[in-house]
């Protein structure tokens, strides 16, 4: 406020007063009292200006780097293989959490440098959740029938935290995130933000303020022609994507913006002879004669007509929000070049990454639903194989999460305390943990046991720590407190579990032991209070090994032989209620798919279960041979020295060698694995399965070869 403030004595009284009884400061005071520069500026309920700073290290959870789907995996290719390679160097990443923690973390955190030394961040496309009505339920197929998932309750805060107080909130959210992207992008970069008639006034504003008036690049009206036509106004059949840049340097590539003429402009427009008789173009423009030729292609308008994907479209994936290859390929084309790193953080289906990666452009790509990345997996890997197969190279992508961080948020403790105040401040806050996923699980708290926090009924129930996963160690400890208390109904609740942990040992004991995993929405006093938050049962994998050859010389397979799960989506008694005489309905009851119609004469209810076999709940299986190869190191920086370093967080990183999955257009699942050579001895294997709502469970074996 550099200036002495010009107020009168009245003012000042009436500026006391209103603090005093709390209320906000009328406008006029605003202004008189702070400096500011702009000549328009976007207000709304709570504005501030601070942004999220905290950095989270990114855990790795899958790497992914050859899409192997043959029947064999070789040690190495033959001579003559003419197969695409892996480009080394960087590695993509496909993230899963919020993308406010996400940018924070990126911005401000160890992984900075490496963006930086790969060029920086040239282009940011985001397509945010601007629909406040949207239903992002969407379609899964099981079988021949097809249900509608709806949205985890992680997805629902999202949005309803979003539109909580209609626009407020959502400008609010997207703001934030604008301001933490134009920190992250680099000087020559751009940043392409898609919205459309709900939201699009206040998204340029928010972009002239974060961004500039100077840096306004574009704005492209996207036009689609879909069906549906009202009869009391215009069809809306249009979106609107703003383009801005960091700054006044931003790369713009003429070459790759270009499209092609169209025959009829062609022949309209080019009629003249250059002197090596080739048909041309020729303008005189800004004083001097211009020479254009119809292979040259032209760069073109702010009014694009793409259409939509239509519904036979390879690429057509049923995502709600999925947006057409041909608009991101313009896109991305117009503002990087190969080898640039390109972004989106509501990356939804994953087109914005499938288009970079057939660009050969390097990509990040985020979102907060779990299905979401899945689709995105399955999607990236599809990419793979087509380039491996064409003879073009590809790079490896890895799955990261902030998931365990972002909870550790909960314990944070103040640093200034001394160490003895600092562990009681931990205490307390773990008690406090405990007591809310007491809560949730609608359980009491109990505190004569070891293991034992809590009761729901005849079950006693033990509650895995904040910050690391359920372990075997903690495992014995319950079964051991078990059998001497002559306990014998036991629920277990953690949010990870340790991979290649023995959950069938205890039950042959005789202890009747279930492991839910606590859903991250525990923390949210909303989710709670309205009965949302729903634990799920731990699914349970059964494989088998198949060894083959003599001697020496052996290979081996994985069996998958049997997959079981345990969900809830509805109450089955008020959608029987709820039917119509002929309707029916897909519910979800203890673990099956069931459809209950109503008979339109009778009304008589018809029960049909769906998932008729355990292998209809499987979406996606994959194999890692060589389990615990690559540990698990995430870079941190010393409190003390502020100086990064490597650590190791004791977990491995899944090395995808071999995977099969369901496609919209294959159903079919493949059930056992490519055979690999193997040497003799004790190995490890990994198998992940992930179910057809994006869920992944990861069984460790060991065998002898």
């Amino acid at each position: 406020m550099g200036n002495k403030l010009n107020l009168t004595d009245s003012e000042k009284r009436d500026i006391i007063k209103y603090l005093e009884a709390g209320k906000s400061l009328p406008d006029k005071y605003r202004f008189l009292l702070f400096d500011t520069d702009r000549e328009v500026e976007l207000l709304w309920n709570g504005k501030t200006d601070e942004v999220e700073n905290m950095v989270l290290p990114f855990q790795a959870i899958e790497h992914i780097d050859e899409p192997r789907s043959e029947d064999k995996i070789s040690a190495q290719a033959t001579l003559f293989d003419t197969s695409g390679r892996q480009i080394k160097g960087w590695s993509n990443k496909l993230i899963w959490g919020d993308n406010k923690l996400i940018l924070s973390s990126l911005k401000n955190g160890p992984l900075r440098k490496q963006i930086e030394a790969e060029g920086g961040l040239k282009l940011v496309y985001i397509d945010p959740p601007f629909d406040v009505g949207a239903d992002f339920s969407m379609n899964i197929e099981i079988g021949e029938e097809s249900f509608t998932k709806k949205p985890s309750v992680i997805e629902e805060i999202a949005y309803r935290d979003t539109w909580g107080k209609g626009a407020d909130s959502f400008i609010a959210m997207i703001y934030e995130r604008l301001k933490l992207i134009h920190g992250l992008l680099a000087d020559d970069g751009s940043i392409y933000v898609h919205c459309d008639w709900r939201v699009s006034a206040f998204m340029r504003m928010c972009l002239d303020e974060i961004f500039g008036k100077n840096n306004f690049r574009n704005e492209i009206i996207w036009y689609y022609s879909t069906l549906g036509r009202p009869d009391d106004k215009f069809a809306q059949k249009h979106d609107t994507i703003f383009c801005f840049g960091k700054t006044n340097k931003t790369y713009f590539n003429q070459e790759g913006a270009k499209v092609p003429y169209s025959e009829d402009y062609i022949k309209s427009h080019f009629r003249d002879i250059d002197e090596q008789g080739r048909v041309c173009r020729k303008r005189f423009d800004a004083g001097k004669w211009r020479v254009y030729y119809p292979d040259a292609g032209m760069i073109p308008n702010d009014v694009w007509e793409i259409p939509y994907e239509n519904s036979m479209s390879k690429e057509r994936l049923d995502y709600p929000t999925q947006k057409p290859v041909a608009l991101l390929e313009r896109i991305i084309k117009s503002s990087s070049k190969e080898n640039d790193l390109v972004a989106d953080f509501f990356c939804g289906s994953g087109t914005t990454l499938a288009v970079a990666e057939k660009l050969n452009r390097k990509w990040i790509g985020t979102d907060l639903g779990r299905f979401s990345i899945h689709t995105t997996r399955k999607r990236m890997i599809g990419v793979q194989r087509e380039l491996k197969k064409a003879g073009k190279n590809f790079r490896a992508f890895e799955i990261l999460n902030i998931g365990r961080y972002e909870r550790e948020k909960f314990l944070g403790v103040n640093k200034n305390l001394r160490e003895e105040e600092k562990r009681i401040q931990r205490e307390n806050k773990e008690k406090e943990f405990v007591k809310l996923i007491l809560s949730a699980y609608k359980a009491e708290p109990i505190d004569s046991f070891n293991e034992f926090v809590g009761k729901k009924r005849d079950r006693l129930i033990a509650v895995g720590s904040i910050d690391t996963p359920i372990t075997s160690g903690l495992l014995e400890k319950i079964v051991s407190e078990c059998q001497e208390k002559k306990i014998t109904k036991v629920d277990v609740l953690g949010f990870d579990y340790e991979m290649g942990i023995d959950f069938e040992s205890s039950k042959k004991l005789g202890i009747d032991i279930q492991f839910k995993v606590i859903p991250r929405e525990v923390f949210d006093k909303k989710a709670i209070e309205k009965g949302q938050v729903k634990f799920y049962d731990v699914a349970y994998i059964e494989v088998k090994p198949v060894i083959r050859g003599r001697g020496n010389i052996k290979e081996v397979a994985i069996e998958l032989t049997d997959f079981s799960v345990f969900y809830n989506q509805d109450n089955t008694g008020e959608v029987e209620e709820k039917l119509q005489s002929g309707g029916n309905k897909i519910i979800i009851e203890n673990g099956q798919v069931i459809k209950i119609s109503k008979d339109k004469n009778t009304d008589i209810i018809e029960r049909e279960i769906l998932t008729k076999k355990w292998t209809d709940w499987i979406d996606y299986w994959s194999v890692d041979f060589d389990f615990e190869s690559k540990k698990e190191i995430i870079r941190v920086v010393d409190e003390k020295t502020g100086e990064e370093k490597e650590e190791w967080t004791g977990g491995y990183i899944f090395e995808n060698e071999w995977q099969s999955f369901r496609t919209k257009k294959d159903r079919s699942l493949e059930l056992i694995s490519a055979f690999k050579d193997t040497p003799k001895g004790r190995m490890k294997i990994a198998i992940k399965v992930i179910d057809i709502f994006g869920n992944d469970t990861t069984k460790v074996i060991e065998i002898n070869v």
